[in-house]
């Protein structure tokens, strides 16, 4: 929408605010709230904040940064509406020269996007986020909202609140493909309709916006976290992915005559994935508690494999595609949703792009499961494994140089030392574990 389309809506719909909204570096939603009577201002001018108090963001000397709104993400958020209704703009960050802001997370997507573009591709991804809704009532024990299982719908509570969730979803302009529970008591996972990889980066953005708003106004905590309870399954975000050809508009990962019915550039997109999958968990699984779900027996992946029907991989191809040209797709099952979104698609395509550039061709896929292959075997097949913690993630990711060259020189030195300062205080961490397994025995 254009600048005086904008103001015309907000007028019509009685708009008193403006959430004016954009993403720290680790993925955390941040807003400013102005007048209504201010918008037509910010559109124009931009608004300005303290940078250097953001994670990740600018250093004291270099504080001055503006929010410009992005008018194609105009929405009226339907749950503010006590006062007079709230609108809501997500917004690129630009620097007091008036530059874009080389630390902001949208930047760095817009620039890879950019460069699939030069080489004629359009690319587009389907998340599927998981999360837990807990009670509130007791703070040191987390209850969840339900015992329903995967598919189940057990709660008659938990039902109304995920339909009020779609239902805000589709107030903000996003309609989400499908929402069921998941395995765990009171996890619930939504999908997103397959789009343009930085639309969808604004939906991941506004779905943990919503789902976190929503579950407050029922006194309930919803949480990402992607192993929020031990012992249990944990919230992942698989990322279904395909590129399209610009000029032909068709889908350039399909071929009726190719393995799994894929094309070569979908062979080398995934061959690029998975020869820097290990310094790219450092972006996809981004905390300490990432690593806690990574582990064999609850269908979250462990080795760095490929197949079709194996949930054990991956990078998995879906099957139901294949009477659908345009359906063509792989699915990345590592990420999950403490992941700034930006940052994990631009990775996702930088690396699919370079495994095209250099004609990268995977390895035989693992149609059998990873899981119950002993060592021998798995040296064999030259099968090679996830990291088990953060601190090996960002090893790998302090030497490649190709993640560095996606973020940016500024924004990658200050992803590695936050998360290495995150590394460094859970390492100092004495847990109920060690004190229960340690204590009465030393």
């Amino acid at each position: 929408m254009e600048t005086q389309n904008i103001l015309e809506q907000v007028k019509k719909a009685e708009v008193k605010l403006v959430s004016l909204q954009f993403t720290d570096l680790v993925g955390v939603v941040k807003e400013v709230i102005i007048p209504v009577e201010e918008l037509e201002d910010a559109l124009t001018n931009g608004v300005w904040f303290d940078g250097s108090s953001i994670e990740g963001f600018a250093r004291i000397q270099e504080s001055d940064l503006f929010l410009k709104p992005d008018p194609t993400t105009y929405s009226v958020v339907p749950w503010l509406t006590e006062n007079g209704k709230t609108a809501r703009l997500i917004c690129d960050i630009y620097g007091a020269d008036g530059e874009s802001f080389e630390g902001d997370p949208r930047l760095v997507l817009k620039r890879t996007i950019a460069e699939a573009t030069e080489m004629g591709f359009r690319y587009y991804v389907g998340p599927e986020p998981e999360f837990y809704l807990f009670r509130k009532d007791d703070a040191a024990k987390k209850t969840p909202i339900d015992s329903g299982g995967y598919f189940e719908i057990s709660s008659s509570e938990g039902y109304g609140i995920i339909r009020e969730i779609i239902a805000a979803l589709k107030a903000f302009r996003i309609n989400a493909e499908a929402s069921h529970h998941e395995v765990g008591q009171g996890q619930y996972e939504i999908d997103f309709n397959y789009g343009h990889c930085l639309e969808v980066a604004d939906e991941v953005l506004t779905l943990k916006y919503t789902v976190k708003k929503i579950a407050e106004i029922h006194n309930l905590e919803a949480t990402f976290m992607p192993k929020p309870i031990m012992g249990v399954a944990g919230s992942g975000m698989h990322i279904h992915q395909s590129l399209f050809d610009i000029k032909t508009k068709e889908n350039a990962f399909h071929d009726e005559d190719n393995q799994y019915k894929l094309s070569k550039i979908a062979h080398n997109f995934i061959a690029g994935q998975m020869k820097y999958i290990i310094a790219m968990c450092a972006i996809l699984c981004p905390t300490v508690n990432s690593y806690k779900r990574l582990i064999s027996g609850f269908e979250a992946p462990v080795y760095i494999t490929w197949a079709s029907r194996n949930r054990s991989s991956l990078i998995r191809v879906p099957l139901w595609f294949r009477q659908k040209r345009e359906a063509a797709r792989i699915e990345l099952r590592c990420p999950d949703p403490t992941c700034n979104p930006y940052l994990a698609f631009a990775v996702m395509l930088k690396t699919g792009l370079a495994g095209i550039k250099t004609n990268l061709m995977p390895p035989k896929p693992v149609e059998e499961n990873v899981y119950q292959l002993d060592n021998e075997r798995l040296v064999d097949k030259n099968i090679d494994v996830l990291p088990t913690s953060l601190w090996e993630a960002l090893n790998e990711l302090k030497k490649n140089k190709l993640i560095k060259e996606v973020l940016g020189n500024h924004l990658f030195e200050r992803y590695v030392s936050i998360k290495t300062e995150e590394w460094e205080e859970f390492k100092a961490q004495v847990t109920s574990w060690e004190i229960n397994k340690y204590l009465g025995v030393y």
